[in-house]
């Protein structure tokens, strides 16, 4: 990390307020030249509204920001831009249809004398940057659509340091990204530190936090609680700042007495992609299942509920075999699934709380052809307050909502039909703390009450804290089913690693 004292950008005393709503309370918070500044909260706890104050969305009601140690305003997008800030949002823009040379250099392409673009210029500059960013395996050439998610974000750093970005603002970074994809992108910036681009790095991952890290500062109800080195303060501490009390135990698993055996899987294959699983789970139980990624865990949840249906073996459902072929089959037969994409495929993000609770559920709730809102709307109403939904009511739309929230209208949905058998595949993943405690405790309350949970989570923390028993999966089998007093990292990692899956 560089010396340099004076921030290149600073928020000094900054005030937002939305209405008659205030976001931003006095926030201060300053970013220098060769570090990495993490900015952490809860959702709602103002990040978003800084990162749009940085980038000149939005103009602050009182305070000033600072770059350069003096008061400057930025009046829009292209003011922040002109100034060297960029943000690289979890929601990437970029254009698909359109080559990798052409996003990078959108509005600012290199020009002839003429006027006309240089092409040759704009795919040797494109070049230029890629290699800078370690990325030789990009064609600047290629469609973005064709890109992995790890490339086109890539692709969105590049667009950034052609500009000259001095300060990359990256919201989440690692939200749709491996492990592979996350080590390589933090290698990226560590280089970009190096040459004393300032980056301000929002995540809800700790070990991604300590890892990239050199201060830390935490936001809670729209102000800042403290600014630490990151070497200074414990997860632990952190936790306490965001959410304003100890969490404890951010598993809280509850011993609850097991019932009889639910679900039954023997020797499930489906395509290659999952290969002769078996196991059970009884009422009451939380199996987790834990793996790396491409191991074939996704897969095996998709079989079970007939997104893929099973090319051999059994599902018995009471000890009865049962045929799961299509979601309707395995939702009559009381599975529900809440995916790993809460955003592509567990929500309809512009409709509203009611009309994402009741989707699953529609027959239910319609005569001759028709919904009745009303009882649509009493569902929904009962979501909320069952699972302490933070909303205005079942008419707000869901894409409003935070992430957890979010993921608490999926989990709504589903449970609304009644099931035996929950499957979550990554359940709190992208959601803050306190929300995850939330969940993981709604989780215990569901198996009290004699659900069959099976838990998918790439964070091992989780499984191992959430699971009455953890099953790993390798190359699409399963390696080992280990007791709850078994599973031990160094067990679970092993399994994961093994050459030979059982």
């Amino acid at each position: 990390m560089q010396s340099n004292t004076t921030p290149i950008i600073a928020l000094r005393g900054v005030e937002k307020s939305f209405g008659p709503v205030e976001v931003l309370k006095g926030v201060e918070f300053d970013l220098r030249a060769g570090e990495v500044h993490a900015l952490m909260g809860e959702n709602g706890a103002g990040k978003s509204t800084m990162i749009r104050l940085m980038s000149g969305a939005h103009q602050p009601n009182g305070g000033t920001i600072e770059i350069d140690g003096e008061p400057t305003r930025l009046s829009g997008p292209s003011a922040a831009t002109s100034a060297g800030i960029a943000v690289v949002h979890q929601e990437l823009l970029l254009f698909p249809a359109m080559t990798v040379a052409e996003n990078i250099f959108l509005g600012h392409a290199p020009r002839k004398a003429g006027g006309l673009i240089d092409w040759n210029e704009m795919r040797a500059r494109a070049r230029a940057v890629l290699d800078r960013l370690d990325c030789p395996e990009l064609d600047v050439d290629e469609k973005v659509s064709r890109l992995s998610v790890a490339n086109r974000q890539r692709v969105e750093i590049a667009r950034a340091l052609s500009r000259d970005a001095r300060v990359l603002i990256l919201d989440e970074p690692t939200a749709a990204l491996g492990e592979a994809d996350v080590q390589r992108l933090l290698d990226v910036l560590r280089s970009l530190r190096r040459e004393g681009v300032g980056i301000v790095y929002v995540s809800h991952r700790m070990n991604e936090i300590f890892q990239i890290s050199d201060r830390i500062t935490v936001l809670r109800d729209g102000r800042t609680i403290d600014t630490r080195a990151a070497n200074d303060v414990t997860s632990d501490a952190l936790v306490s700042m965001m959410v304003g009390r100890e969490i404890g135990q951010m598993f809280p698993k509850e011993v609850i007495p097991l019932g009889d055996t639910v679900l039954e899987v023997e020797n499930l294959s489906h395509a290659g992609k999952v290969r002769d699983v078996s196991f059970s789970v009884r009422a009451g139980e939380i199996l987790g299942i834990a793996g790396l990624v491409g191991s074939g865990r996704t897969e095996l949840a998709q079989t079970i509920f007939g997104v893929t249906p099973a090319t051999s073996g059994q599902i018995r459902i009471d000890g009865r075999p049962v045929t799961v072929g299509t979601v309707r089959e395995a939702i009559g037969h009381g599975i529900a699934y809440v995916p790993e994409d809460r955003a592509q495929h567990g929500l309809v993000r512009p409709q509203t709380i009611r009309e994402n609770v009741s989707m699953a559920i529609l027959n239910r709730l319609t005569r001759w052809g028709v919904v009745d809102t009303a009882r649509e709307t009493a569902a929904a109403a009962r979501a909320i307050e069952r699972f302490a939904i933070r909303a205005r009511g079942p008419g707000q739309v869901v894409a409003q909502l935070s992430g957890g929230n979010q993921q608490k209208v999926v989990i709504a949905k589903w449970l609304a039909t009644d099931p035996r058998i929950l499957i979550l595949d990554e359940p709190t993943r992208g959601v803050d703390v306190g929300a995850k405690a939330e969940i993981h405790r709604l989780m215990n309350q569901l198996a009290a009450q004699g659900l069959a949970i099976v838990m998918i989570s790439s964070e091992l923390p989780e499984v191992l804290g959430m699971s009455d028993r953890v099953l790993v999966m390798n190359g699409g089998r399963m390696s080992a089913i280990l007791d709850r007093s078994a599973a031990t990292p160094e067990a679970v990692g092993a399994a994961m690693m093994s050459e030979h899956a059982a």
